[in-house]
């Protein structure tokens, strides 16, 4: 056959590759415009109303605050009404009442103001424990989000590769009749086009997992959901010379704030064992008519109406039991202490590698991103070289073989990136919150939504 009749030949399997490509262009298109959007912004804000780890810490802060109000409120007399009504036969045995009030109240004590700041440490825990669950959720929620982003896009790359390498396939078998190519290279365009289809069939597995998880984070339909890009604002690049000190997590302090609280515990144990508590009480009582008070007291003598007031003092002297228990306290104290130690030398080491990590990334996907501009480029040249009017020049004669192998060496380097750039977000993403500042980079992505915010089909 001649090179006029094969390239002819290479044209005409060339342009029905282009009609299987925008065939398989404008079925994800339609796909598409039927999948449920939701922007950043709203995949996070519905994630943290509805995350049960954020309502089990806001139980415990208000669980804390409460434990605060309660050490606090021992020194505010308690009013009791009750009531001991009765009847009695022969001497009244007690001193049984229509009604009787009471009021109680602790005067001082040298552990209550340990009681009180061991509360508020407590609560300050608690709080750090709220911070570092919305922390946890938001970063759960942004890189998922991350992810299905990513998903989609190498989905498009891979369907468009696909196409590419079917086209290869058929360029090849009509090379193959006509005596230029050989039997290896139609098996090694097949195998090409078998390892894309592969390759997409996975990609679209981890689109409908990632797709799963971020309906389980926001609680919508997995069904067709899909990202904004427009949405997720830029992430910086690392520094070069990253700094090795960053600052404590809350998940750090909490554990801080905890051993504080056990502490002031042991501290307030301490002191019961041998310091006085002086207690305001008060009382008054109502007694019944009918109980035979008028035949053992003389005429005049006994009063319905009685009140008292005082004052009644404690102080432990020898008590085994309170010693045992301030000595418990004291080991829990400094358990946690360790433990937050342990937690705080676990975080730092953790912070040196991903500084240190967050720069290869970097790195990588910067190598990533030169490689997809290289093919890009050769791509270039050559639709370059194969249009009608191109001048020839001295070298090898491009074919659409080889623009067939460009498109799909194009296609793949753009998923290598993919795959980089998704890597390097999620480094900085967890660098973000450690350093505090995921809620700032968040606001930025609220400014940067399009107007339209809500999950729309």
């Amino acid at each position: 056959m001649s090179p006029n009749r094969i390239k002819e030949r290479d044209e005409h399997t060339m342009h029905r590759g282009y009609r299987v490509a925008a065939i398989l262009a404008l079925t994800l298109s339609a796909t598409l415009c039927a999948t449920a959007q939701i922007s950043l912004t709203s995949a996070v804000d519905l994630a943290l109303k509805s995350n049960p780890r954020v309502r089990l810490a806001e139980a415990d802060v208000n669980k804390a605050a409460a434990g605060l109000a309660q050490a606090k409120d021992v020194y505010i007399p308690a009013l009791t009404v009750g009531s001991g009504l009765g009847f009695s036969y022969g001497y009244p045995l007690g001193q049984p009442s229509v009604v009787n009030v009471t009021m109680q109240s602790v005067l001082v004590s040298f552990s209550q103001p340990d009681y009180i700041r061991a509360a508020r440490a407590a609560m300050q825990a608690a709080s750090f424990t709220l911070n570092d669950a919305r922390a946890g959720v938001e970063q759960d929620t942004v890189v998922t989000y991350l992810a299905l982003n990513r998903d989609l896009a190498r989905e498009q790359a891979l369907s468009d590769e696909f196409a590419h390498a079917q086209q290869l396939v058929n360029i090849v078998a009509d090379r193959l009749n006509a005596g230029v190519d050989t039997g290896l290279d139609l098996t090694q365009a097949k195998l090409t086009a078998a390892q894309t289809h592969l390759a997409l069939l996975n990609v679209q597995d981890e689109t409908a997992t990632d797709q799963s998880k971020l309906a389980h984070l926001v609680g919508l339909p997995a069904e067709r959901l899909a990202t904004v890009a427009a949405s997720v604002p830029h992430l910086t690049a690392p520094d070069a010379a990253p700094a090795l000190t960053l600052p404590e997590s809350p998940a750090v302090r909490a554990a801080f704030a905890n051993a504080q609280s056990k502490q002031e515990i042991a501290w307030g144990d301490e002191r019961k064992l041998y310091k006085p508590e002086i207690y305001f009480a008060s009382q008054y009582s109502l007694f019944a008519k009918f109980n035979n008070y008028q035949i053992y007291f003389p005429a005049g003598t006994f009063q319905y109406n009685n009140a008292g007031i005082g004052v009644q003092v404690s102080w432990p002297i020898f008590d085994r039991a309170r010693k045992a228990h301030a000595q418990e306290s004291a080991a829990d104290a400094v358990h946690a202490f360790a433990e937050a130690q342990i937690a705080r030398d676990k975080e730092q080491e953790g912070n040196t590698q991903l500084t240190r990590s967050t720069v290869e990334l970097s790195a990588k996907a910067d190598v990533a991103q030169l490689q997809q501009e290289l093919a890009q480029q050769q791509l270039d040249a050559i639709n370059l070289q194969l249009q009608p009017n191109a001048a020839t020049t001295a070298g090898q004669q491009r074919t659409p073989k080889d623009q067939a192998n460009a498109e799909i060496d194009q296609s793949a380097r753009l998923v290598d990136l993919l795959n980089a750039r998704f890597d390097l977000e999620q480094a900085q993403i967890q660098l973000l919150r450690q350093q505090g500042r995921l809620d700032d980079w968040l606001r930025a992505a609220a400014a940067t939504t399009p107007a339209t915010n809500n999950p729309t089909p």
